[in-house]
């Protein structure tokens, strides 16, 4: 029997929860954005945030929504969080987050809730707060609300090539085209376009007060090993750094080495190790 039970935090632990959080602002950027924006009432949220630790000293975080990520989770914490876990059904897409937290979650979940369609354990997770010491493109900037259009096929190529299942399977793509809409709305969005064609594009897919985190990055087919792919990043790090957060983030799969070769281009630095667990 674990002698610190898991408990689903509120609203009343909020300062606990962001304390926690502020720990790691990269890696629980995800959940640090949700966070912000819906607080930790149930009934507002869309998802949970469990403690682990005595109910005046909480330790280690685990959010419940879409994902499962777990935050500044020792192996003790992993344990208690996978006993919580296992009793319930999944209906998370995905784990992600440390590597050592994902991993060790997989481990003790896999039985209960595997198979997993893909598990990819060494994601570098990389940060920078100065401008590239590289030019940027000048074409590449953020996507006005008349082009979204323009915008949604490539979304939908990048999203499938890189999860490896259509965004248009569940509901014909109206949730992703409404998330799409959304960044554009927000200038969160960023394309350069050739002839009203998206060669490039990427996204601030997540923003807190300590970073904003580039999601979606992708180049058309046609246009890859051009060498397009540093400048128009180095566009989209200046601008967020200049207009939306102190510093940017990322993660990479490891075997992606073009990607990995651009991003050290742009100036990002090594802040640690992610792991995903797709479903």
């Amino acid at each position: 029997m674990l002698m610190v039970p898991v408990r689903q935090l509120g609203e009343a632990e909020r300062a606990t929860v962001e304390r926690i959080l502020d720990l790691d602002p990269f890696a629980a950027a995800q959940v640090a954005e949700r966070v912000a924006t819906n607080g930790l009432s149930w009934w507002r949220a869309d998802g949970r945030v469990l403690g682990y630790g005595e109910r005046d000293r909480i330790e280690a975080l685990c959010w419940l929504g879409s994902q499962l990520t777990p935050i500044c989770a020792h192996p003790t914490a992993i344990a208690a969080f996978a006993e919580t876990l296992g009793s319930e059904e999944r209906y998370c897409s995905s784990i992600v987050g440390r590597a050592d937290g994902v991993l060790g979650l997989w481990e003790r979940l896999a039985p209960r809730w595997g198979p997993a369609r893909d598990v990819r354990p060494n994601q570098p997770l990389l940060a920078t707060d100065a401008p590239p010491p590289v030019d940027p493109d000048p074409e590449v900037r953020p996507v006005r609300p008349g082009e979204v259009d323009l915008l949604f096929p490539a979304a939908v190529a990048m999203y499938t090539e890189e999860v490896g299942v259509s965004p248009l399977v569940e509901d014909g793509g109206r949730a992703y085209r409404q998330r799409v809409a959304d960044l554009v709305r927000t200038r969160r969005a960023y394309a350069r376009f050739v002839d009203g064609q998206v060669i490039f594009k990427a996204e601030l897919a997540v923003v807190t007060r300590r970073t904003a985190q580039v999601q979606g990055v992708w180049v058309d087919p046609a246009w890859r090993g051009r060498g397009i792919a540093t400048a128009a990043m180095a566009a989209v790090v200046r601008d967020a750094l200049a207009r939306v957060a102190p510093s940017v983030s990322l993660y990479v799969n490891d075997y992606n080495a073009p990607a990995r070769r651009v991003y050290e281009r742009c100036g990002f630095r090594s802040v640690g190790t992610f792991a995903t667990v797709l479903f």
